[in-house]
């Protein structure tokens, strides 16, 4: 069975395959056990189609609507990076540490915090074995637990070039400030993250609160918004470690003019795009937990809500910082902004 964009995955392999090999310090050490059972896998056997040559497989045949939409996106991807990327620095192995694999069924799925990622791996997880039932059953804390999914920095370049030619990769992405303002609700706001408050709560509130009562210094429970984004623009945050990844940009995590995604899905988009991705698989008996209100009109609402007190200047200086997330997935800049 050939490969799909078979000259185009390679040369792009091959150009990573050059950078891991120039500056991996210490190769990682394989778990040949693994490989060596999941590599034999049906589907790289010829028993049956990858999820890869299904994609192919659609977009040489009858028009579908729906692979349509996705080759529009890939073909949008390549056309922004080509625009607004120039030289880069070379990958390292810990720059793939976001990018999850699934050897049994040929899957690299990169997971953006705040879209999703918590029911693909969940997914993820139940497709691999890992994990049995229903996914929605699978505890938040299981499925973020580290090694629980092994994450392609775990392998050697040359097992890293493997799975690049062959794997079906994607993501899913978001409008970048409602990402924004969700990340800041689940961990500024909810008692429940009582260490995150400890680690980055205690942080912003001594340097940006002057006069800051004791127990905000101690606890760091009561971050205002206005304060979350002063520091994420404070030139300090990100001189003293890089950003955490709720809050990092998705191109940052996934490195997408990099590496060459199949499918790029939207948060906005998620029922029909995570079906998407499951048929290409060959698991429409899996379903993926529900996703949020059609529209997601809340979520919006809620992002435009915060940002309504955020002044024009810190909007402009804000949009600027997350600009790139906006150009490569084709985002356009919220109506609530006033950026001019």
């Amino acid at each position: 069975m050939g490969r799909p964009w078979g000259p185009r995955r390679a040369l792009a392999a091959a150009g990573l395959g050059a950078a891991l090999l120039l500056l991996c310090c210490a190769r990682r050490a394989l778990r040949s056990a693994l490989e060596n059972k999941d590599l034999g896998s049906s589907w790289l056997s010829g028993k049956r189609r990858s999820p890869l040559q299904a994609l192919y497989d659609l977009d040489q045949g009858p028009r579908n609507p729906l692979a349509e939409v996705h080759r529009q996106r890939r073909d949008l991807l390549r056309r922004a990076c080509s625009r607004h990327t120039r030289r880069q620095r070379l990958l390292r192995p810990e720059d793939l540490r976001h990018v999850l694999v699934d050897d049994a069924h040929g899957l690299l799925y990169c997971y953006v915090p705040k879209v999703a990622c918590t029911n693909w791996k969940r997914v993820l997880l139940a497709l691999s074995g890992r994990a049995h039932g229903d996914p929605r059953a699978i505890p938040a804390p299981e499925a973020h637990a580290p090694g629980r999914l092994p994450s392609l920095a775990d392998f050697s370049p040359a097992e890293i070039n493997r799975r690049l030619r062959a794997y079906l990769a994607f993501l899913f992405v978001r409008e970048p400030f409602e990402r924004l303002a969700s990340a800041y609700r689940s961990k500024f706001t909810r008692p429940y993250n009582a260490a995150f408050h400890r680690r980055y709560g205690t942080r912003i509130v001594r340097r940006l609160r002057p006069h800051a009562r004791p127990e905000a210094r101690a606890r760091g429970h009561d971050v205002r918004f206005a304060e979350f984004l002063a520091y994420l623009l404070d030139p300090r945050t990100r001189r003293e470690e890089p950003f955490n990844e709720h809050w990092e940009r998705a191109h940052a995590l996934c490195h997408p003019c990099r590496l060459r995604y199949d499918v790029v899905g939207r948060f906005e988009t998620l029922a029909e795009d995570a079906a998407f991705v499951l048929g290409l698989v060959g698991a429409q008996g899996l379903r993926f937990p529900a996703p949020p209100p059609p529209g997601g009109t809340a979520a919006r609402d809620q992002a435009a809500r915060l940002f309504r007190d955020i002044s024009p200047f810190y909007q402009r200086r804000l949009f600027d910082l997350y600009k790139m997330d906006y150009l490569l997935f084709n985002y356009s800049a919220p109506a609530y902004l006033r950026l001019h």
